[in-house]
């Protein structure tokens, strides 16, 4: 027998330097042991935590977003006139605000029961959507969206007037019965804003026009069903920012409006809108970021906490992957560059699909102890 040679013995077995103390095992579940056995999803995901991969980011994950929630400062009482701003809780002690954004396609899919939860128990203090986030929500009160594939031909569904997001199915009619229950709201409003066109502070901002948060309020208190989300934001005075809010079916019926009510037409002022979340962030004691997928979402409560130099929280969960330079596949670290999250907070990113792990995180958070 000869002996291994130097280079392979060096390579192969070179020496490791003393493990440091602050290491942590990775170690999974032991199902085999009774503790195993009808887990709380607190319990689950916290035995998650040393496994390794996402599995360990999405425990972190809870953490970060018990600690955003948790945190308590001082009491109104202690605090001067001009320092009483920002979150409060029911007992008057400072909280973090909590920017929650999300993407049309959560709304379309049953995620939108999981976002009504914490809008409805007031866990989020702003919401920041897309187009179809908006209008997604208001659908659904009037008529559902249906399990498909997703791998039905686009063509055949075409030919059939069904809609495919994914592998669900919203039928045309859907969209036909929203422009019905949506054209008179529009119309109600066009007559308010010519009868308020002199008043002033009548649509929450000096320029006496609607803005895209206070149309979205508007058909939030119309549409009075407790299943919609923006039904519990305007009930529980959350605003909900949607700088697109164009870029949709509610966009073609503004359009289509433009031409019934010529030469008046309905105006939304935008500015206004980003006047008021800057500004809640910039009063916010302390911030949090809760972003479920990316792009123009992701960007905006990024930007805003950019004007109080940046989010003491955040955690991103989507699947976009940053090689290409995107915002939407950013690590929170990017946006530490620019200002957006603060050097030393607490941050994570999720690589996944939010419809498979934000239920698991606010089983184990926000909704681990019934709501008072």
């Amino acid at each position: 027998m000869g002996e291994l040679p130097n280079l392979a013995s060096e390579a192969v077995l070179k020496q490791s330097i003393p493990v440091p103390e602050s290491f942590v095992e990775v170690k999974g579940i032991d199902y085999s042991k009774d503790s195993a056995y009808n887990m709380t999803a607190k319990d689950l995901i916290a035995s998650m935590g040393s496994m390794g991969f996402q599995g360990s980011s999405v425990a972190q994950a809870c953490d970060i977003i018990d600690n955003m929630r948790s945190w308590k400062g001082k009491h109104k009482s202690e605090l001067e006139e001009h320092e009483i701003k920002g979150a409060f809780d029911d007992e008057g002690y400072q909280r973090t605000t909590i920017f929650m954004g999300y993407t049309s396609n959560l709304i379309s899919s049953g995620m939108r029961d999981t976002l009504r939860y914490l809008v409805q128990h007031k866990m989020v203090s702003a919401i920041v959507s897309t187009a179809g986030g908006i209008e997604e929500d208001i659908i659904k009160c009037l008529a559902p969206t249906y399990m498909g594939e997703f791998s039905l031909p686009g063509k055949g569904l075409r030919d059939q007037g069904m809609n495919r997001i994914g592998n669900l199915l919203v039928p045309n009619d859907n969209y036909c019965r929203f422009e019905e229950w949506m054209v008179p709201i529009l119309d109600t409003m066009l007559e308010e804003q010519q009868a308020n066109a002199n008043k002033e502070n009548c649509y929450d901002n000096d320029s006496n026009m609607w803005t895209p948060s206070s149309f979205i309020d508007r058909i939030g208190k119309e549409i009075n069903d407790e299943s919609s989300v923006l039904y519990w934001a305007h009930k529980n005075k959350i605003p909900v920012f949607c700088p697109a809010l164009t870029d949709g079916s509610i966009g073609d019926m503004l359009f289509f409006h433009t031409f019934k009510s010529s030469p008046q037409q309905l105006r939304l002022d935008i500015v206004a809108d980003i006047r008021k979340i800057n500004s809640m962030s910039m009063e916010a004691t302390r911030a949090g970021m809760i972003i479920l997928g990316g792009g123009l979402i992701k960007h905006h409560i990024c930007n805003a906490c950019l004007m109080r130099n940046g989010a003491d929280y955040a955690v991103f969960i989507n699947t976009g992957q940053e090689f290409d330079g995107s915002d939407a596949g950013a690590r929170p670290d990017e946006a530490i560059s620019w200002g957006k999250i603060k050097a030393d907070a607490k941050q994570v990113k999720v690589y996944a699909d939010v419809t498979v792990v934000f239920p698991l995180i606010v089983a184990a958070t926000f909704a681990s102890q019934k709501p008072q």
